[in-house]
């Protein structure tokens, strides 16, 4: 059964980086926290968008992919009222949309160092 949880997982934070890239977010990272003890979270999902418009657009195509693909909605969202962080909490999946300046102050990629990182290539 823990195999099958973190395929799934796997797969939903797949989704959620198709999302993310089908609105140019960018510097896109998945950290793997599995092997983290206490961890919040099988994985996490970040990136950034160098607007409020681009950070919500993001995270609208987020959860319109992870719906029409799976069918699943967010557990808990917050951060659209000023949109400089943007969460969506799949529960095995968090994502979090930045704006770049808040990104850098909170550096969550240095917070859990620990994770195993993959980092997507922005594209163009």
């Amino acid at each position: 059964m823990p195999k099958k949880k973190q395929h799934d997982s796997e797969y939903l934070a797949g989704i959620v980086v198709e999302g993310i890239q089908g609105k140019k977010g960018i510097d896109i990272i998945c950290m793997n926290l599995m092997d983290i003890p206490n961890s919040v979270s099988n994985y996490f999902v970040l990136c950034h968008g160098t607007s409020k418009i681009q950070v919500e657009s993001i995270a609208e195509s987020v959860e319109e992919v992870v719906r029409k693909t799976i069918g699943g909605k967010p557990w808990h969202k917050e951060g659209f009222e000023n949109a400089e962080w943007i969460l969506l909490d799949y529960v095995d999946v968090v994502v979090h949309i930045f704006q770049q300046e808040t990104r850098m102050f909170y550096n969550l990629e240095k917070l859990w160092a620990d994770a195993k990182i993959k980092v997507y290539e922005n594209e163009s």
